[in-house]
C-alpha cells in the first residue's frame, strides 16, 4: 500500500520505518525541512535502539522517503496517518491544533476512497471534528479511522513489530478491511471497535498502568510505616492471577511523555463530561507530590543533603531512551541544589539533552562516566535502572574511611550486597 505518515516525531518515525519494512511505500511528511533532511540520512534527534538501522535499510530499499510537501505525500496515498503532537495545557486540556492543521493541509490532495487515520492520542469525539474540517475542503469520498499506538520508549521498534494487539476504530466496513489488511503482517489480534472506543482504549491503557504504579507506591509508603518489605508484598500478591507479578514499580512515580500527559487529559475530559470526582483527578496529584515527599524523607534519614556531594545516576525517565520529559531527575537535581548539595549527574544517553530540561547550575556537574560521578560522594541515588548502573561495581569506588549512603530509588539492588560493599542502604518501601 501507499502510506503517508504526517508527523516525524517519536511515534511517527518508528511507525513509518516499520510500515515500510513490510514492503509498503511510505512517505514521512513534516513541515520542518531541517528534520526531514536529518531523517534522510537515517538520523533521529532521540535515542531508540534499532531505529537508525531500520531507517537505513528501508530507505536503501526505496520503501521509505521523506518530504515537506503535502501534495507530494498525499496525492497517491491510500492511507494517511496523522501522528502529530497533541500537547496538553496545565489543566490537562489536549491541544489539537496540529491535528486540525494537518487535516486542513491534506484535504485538497485526498484521492478517492483514501483513509485518514488519527494515530495521535486524542479525546473521544475528535474524529467528528476532523471530518468537519476535511469536508469543507475535500472534493472526493474518503474515510476516517482511529488507530492508537501502544508502544513503549526504549523498546519502540520491537513493540511496533510485535504488538500485543492492533486496535482499529472506524464506522465503515471499508477502512476496517483496508487497515486490517495493512496490519496483517504484524500477526496479532485485531480489535475492531468504534472510534470513540479506540480513543478511550489508549487513555484507559496508560491510565491503568499509571494507576498501578501509584497504587504500589502508596503500599510502599505503608510498608515503611509498619516494617513490611514492598518486594515481599509484591511477591505475595503477584501469585494471584487476577493481579499478576508484572508492572509493579515502586519508586519516584511515573514519568515520560505519555503517562503524565494522558492521565491529566483523561482527568480533564472526565471533568468536562461531569465526572470530576473520579479516580483520575487524584492520581496526578499523588504522583506530582511523590518526589518531594520521598526526598524529604531521605533527607531526614541521612541527616540532610546540605553540604553533601550527591551523585544522581539515570537522568532519562526510563532506560534505553534519552527522553527526559517528566523524568525524576528534572525535579530531583534542582531540589538537591536548592537545599545546598553539590550534585553530580550521570546518564548513558541523556547528557546531550540535559540543558533542555534542567537549568544550568554551578552546583551541578554532569559526567559521562559512572566512576567519575560517584567517586568520593556522600550519597549515591540510583534513579533509573540502566544496565550500566545496575551492573556497575560500586564496591570499587567505596571510600572506606567514611560513611556513604546508597539510595536505591527503583529497588534494583540487593540491600545485603550494597551493605557488604560498605554503604548505608535506603530503598523504597523497606
Amino acid at each position: 500500500m501507499k502510506i503517508t505518515i504526517i508527523g516525524t516525531g517519536f511515534v511517527g518515525v518508528v511507525s513509518a520505518a516499520v510500515y515500510a519494512s513490510f514492503g509498503n511505500e511510505v512517505v514521512g511528511l513534516d513541515v520542518d525541512q531541517e528534520k526531514i533532511n536529518f531523517l534522510k540520512t537515517s538520523k533521529v534527534p532521540f535515542f531508540e535502539p534499532g531505529l537508525e538501522e531500520l531507517l537505513t535499510s528501508t530507505q536503501q530499499d526505496r520503501k521509505l522517503t521523506f518530504t515537506t510537501s503535502y501534495e507530494e505525500a498525499i496525492t497517491n496515498s491510500d492511507v494517511i496517518f496523522i501522528v502529530v503532537g497533541t500537547p496538553s495545557s496545565a489543566d490537562g486540556n489536549a491541544d489539537l491544533k496540529y491535528v486540525f492543521k494537518s487535516c486542513e493541509s491534506l484535504a485538497p490532495y485526498l484521492k478517492e476512497n483514501a483513509i485518514v487515520v488519527v494515530k495521535s492520542t486524542v479525546p473521544p469525539g475528535t474524529l467528528n471534528q476532523v471530518e468537519e474540517i476535511i469536508n469543507k475542503i475535500a472534493k472526493v469520498k474518503y474515510f476516517t479511522a482511529s488507530v492508537p499506538e501502544f508502544l513503549k520508549e526504549g523498546t519502540a521498534v520491537y513493540d511496533t513489530l510485535n504488538p500485543d494487539r492492533i486496535v482499529i476504530g472506524a464506522r465503515d466496513d471499508y477502512p476496517f478491511q483496508i487497515l486490517e489488511a495493512l496490519h496483517q503482517p504484524f500477526n496479532t489480534s485485531v480489535i475492531k471497535v468504534s472510534p470513540e472506543s479506540a480513543q478511550m482504549a489508549k487513555y484507559s491503557s496508560n491510565a491503568y498502568l499509571a494507576t498501578r504504579i501509584t497504587f504500589i507506591n502508596q503500599i510502599a509508603d505503608l510498608c515503611e510505616k509498619n516494617g513490611a518489605n514492598i518486594d515481599e508484598v509484591i511477591q505475595a500478591i503477584g501469585i494471584d492471577k487476577r493481579i499478576g507479578k508484572h508492572y509493579w514499580y515502586p519508586g519516584f512515580g511515573y514519568g515520560g511523555s505519555c503517562f503524565p500527559k494522558d492521565v491529566k487529559e483523561l482527568a480533564h475530559y472526565s471533568r468536562q463530561v461531569g465526572e470530576d470526582g473520579n479516580l483520575f483527578n487524584k492520581i496526578t496529584e499523588i504522583n506530582e507530590n511523590r518526589i518531594s515527599k520521598l526526598l524529604d524523607n531521605y533527607s531526614k534519614k541521612i541527616g540532610g543533603f546540605e553540604g553533601k556531594t550527591v551523585a544522581v545516576l539515570g537522568l532519562s525517565f526510563k532506560p534505553n531512551t534519552n527522553d527526559m520529559r517528566e523524568a525524576p531527575s528534572v525535579r530531583v537535581i534542582p531540589y538537591l541544589s536548592s537545599v545546598g548539595a553539590s550534585v553530580r549527574g550521570y546518564d548513558p544517553k541523556a547528557l546531550s539533552v540535559v540543558k533542555h530540561f534542567i537549568e544550568d547550575d554551578e552546583k551541578v556537574t554532569y559526567y559521562d562516566s559512572i566512576n567519575e560521578a560517584v567517586s568520593g560522594v556522600d550519597v549515591i541515588i540510583s534513579l533509573i535502572e540502566w544496565s550500566e548502573i545496575i551492573n556497575f561495581d560500586f564496591s570499587s569506588v567505596k571510600d572506606v574511611s567514611r560513611d556513604q549512603w546508597f539510595i536505591d530509588a527503583r529497588n534494583q539492588f540487593i540491600p545485603k550486597k550494597v551493605k557488604e560493599w560498605g554503604y548505608k542502604y535506603i530503598g523504597v518501601g523497606k
